[in-house]
């Protein structure tokens, strides 16, 4: 199931170079490029806080968005590059790159969370804790999913719940190649400090007490 994809408005530059460029930016525009998809390129413009405001939010390389540009068909666009200002680190230049339906890509998917109800753990007071809220994927651009799901209905308190059980859509497999934590089950801040006092307990108990000599 393919998951929603946030749209991304340009405005396609006329003029190409340099000086077409800096009258972008005298607009508070940024310029850009659209490449690939055995489609010639498109310069485009993007408003520089919009842009600016996406960036702050994170990630926006390994975000799949849905270019609309006036008098142009929408297409699903993916960041290849952005360049900034050597002093300011402000973005001066964005390459977006075509996507294909069959285009393999990094993506962060979001994680759900089932068998909250059945899950032993809970039950007993155990607190979930959800360790990676999103997973990034490798994905197929014209079927991405719009989460996973790990379920956690057998978790007791101490267990967790690890990329390898979880079911992935087909055509997906994790960037990390190892096995990895995504939640846990674990017990209580009360009851963990009430375990720690008592192995303090123990500890004391077994330490022998020095032995007085009376002279």
């Amino acid at each position: 199931m393919a998951g929603e994809i946030p749209d991304l408005e340009a405005f396609e530059r006329t003029g190409t170079g340099k000086g077409a460029a800096r009258q972008a930016r005298r607009d508070g525009m940024v310029p850009g490029i659209v490449f690939g998809g055995d489609v010639d390129p498109l310069p485009i413009n993007l408003d520089f806080n919009k842009l600016l405001t996406k960036l702050r939010a994170g990630r926006f390389k390994a975000t799949l968005f849905n270019m609309k540009v006036e008098g142009h068909d929408d297409v699903r666009v993916i960041c290849r590059d952005v360049q900034r200002h050597v002093v300011k680190d402000l973005p001066t230049h964005v390459d977006f790159m075509r996507l294909k339906r069959t285009t393999k890509i990094n993506l962060y998917i979001q994680v759900e969370v089932s068998g909250e109800e059945e899950c032993p753990g809970l039950r007993k007071g155990g607190v979930l804790t959800l360790v990676r809220p999103e997973v990034e994927l490798v994905v197929t651009a014209g079927d991405i999913p719009d989460h996973i799901t790990v379920d956690i209905s057998g978790l007791e308190i101490g267990d967790s719940a690890t990329i390898a059980n979880v079911v992935l859509p087909k055509g997906s497999k994790p960037v990390i190649d190892r096995d990895f934590v995504i939640a846990q089950v674990s017990a209580p801040s009360g009851l963990a400090s009430q375990d720690d006092e008592d192995e303090e307990d123990v500890a004391a108990d077994e330490v022998p007490a020095t032995e007085v000599k009376e002279d």
